[in-house]
Formats: C-alpha cells, sequence, structure tokens
C-alpha cells in the first residue's frame, strides 16, 4: 500500500513540474525539448537524434525550431539565463509532438513520462475551456438583471482577470543623515 501513495505523490511532483514547463508559442501550447529531455532522463541531443532519425512522424503542427527572437524572448522570460553555451536553437514540441516522442523513445521512463504530460495537457485545457464557460454564463447573467447586482459582475469580473504586477515604489536617491533626513 506504501507503494501506491509514493507512485501517487510522484506523479502529483511530476504534474507540477509538467505545468512549469509549458510555454505558450506562436499561439500553441508547447515544450522545450532540453525540457523533455530532462524528465525523460535523457540527453538532449539524443533525443534530438531519434526525431531526426523519425522526421516524417514530426510535421510542423507536432514540433517547431524556435527563431531567434523567439528564443531570447523565452531567456529573458526566466530572470537568469542557465542556458549558455546553446549552439542551436531549440525545437518544441505540441502536445502531439509530445505523444509521438513516445513511440520514439521505448523506455518505462518515457512511457511514464509520457502519460503525465498528456494528463497534464489535458487538465490544462479543461481549465481553459471552464474558464471560458463560466465567463459567458457571467455575461448572460449580467444581460439578465438590473443595476443592482452590476457592481457583483463587476467584483467577479475581477477575480476572472489575472492580477495585475504590483509596482515597485521608487526609491529617492541620494544619502540618508544619521538624524535619519534626506541628503542630496
Amino acid at each position: 500500500m506504501k507503494n501506491k501513495k509514493v507512485v501517487v505523490n510522484s506523479a502529483l511532483v511530476l504534474q507540477e513540474r509538467v505545468e512549469k514547463k509549458i510555454f505558450l508559442i506562436r499561439g500553441k501550447k508547447v515544450m522545450l525539448d532540453r525540457d523533455l529531455a530532462l524528465l525523460y532522463e535523457v540527453p538532449t541531443k539524443r533525443l534530438n537524434e531519434q526525431v531526426k532519425r523519425n522526421r516524417e512522424r514530426f510535421p510542423e503542427d507536432f514540433m517547431l525550431q524556435l527563431t531567434k527572437k523567439e528564443f531570447e524572448n523565452l531567456k529573458s522570460h526566466f530572470a537568469t539565463s542557465s542556458w549558455g553555451g546553446t549552439r542551436k536553437l531549440p525545437m518544441v514540441f505540441t502536445e502531439q509532438g509530445v505523444a509521438m516522442l513516445s513511440t520514439v523513445l521505448n523506455s518505462e521512463r518515457a512511457i511514464m513520462v509520457n502519460i503525465q504530460i498528456m494528463r497534464t495537457f489535458t487538465k490544462i485545457r479543461e481549465l481553459l475551456t471552464t474558464h471560458k464557460d463560466l465567463q459567458r454564463k457571467i455575461e448572460n447573467m449580467e444581460s439578465k438583471y438590473d443595476q443592482q447586482f452590476q457592481t457583483v459582475f463587476e467584483a467577479i469580473k475581477q477575480l476572472l482577470e489575472p492580477p495585475p504586477a504590483p509596482e515597485k515604489p521608487k526609491r529617492r536617491i541620494g544619502f540618508v543623515g544619521w538624524d535619519g533626513k534626506q541628503k542630496n
């Protein structure tokens, strides 16, 4: 019974790791080749070799190569660059591309990771659908009810929208003297 709990916990941890590795590029949810290689516990070079050997299995809607601008933008998304020494622009795989990887990487680990990745993509899709359905229902209700509920609908809409990034207070330039007063 304990073994089952360990497997469930590791699946949850894996799902959280996968969610953090899914990016939106060119309007598609994708994963980087290096992130997939880490999850599959194979070198990125080996993963890309298998893809090249089976190129016919990976059409453009399954796999894309990032442009230099997309790669720079993605690197800037992370505060510090841990990508040093990258010679080639990375490949990214859509959900279908990730599914196809399981056919070219035949290991027990690849199968287990692939199942979890597919579950994560499905969960994200369900969340997005639920969010859109909820927003549509609120808009329908809003048109039916009068002004007294307008503030309630506005509050609900604000909850559905992501919060704006907090602004950092600007610090004054100069020295503070021993007495705690600003000296310019």
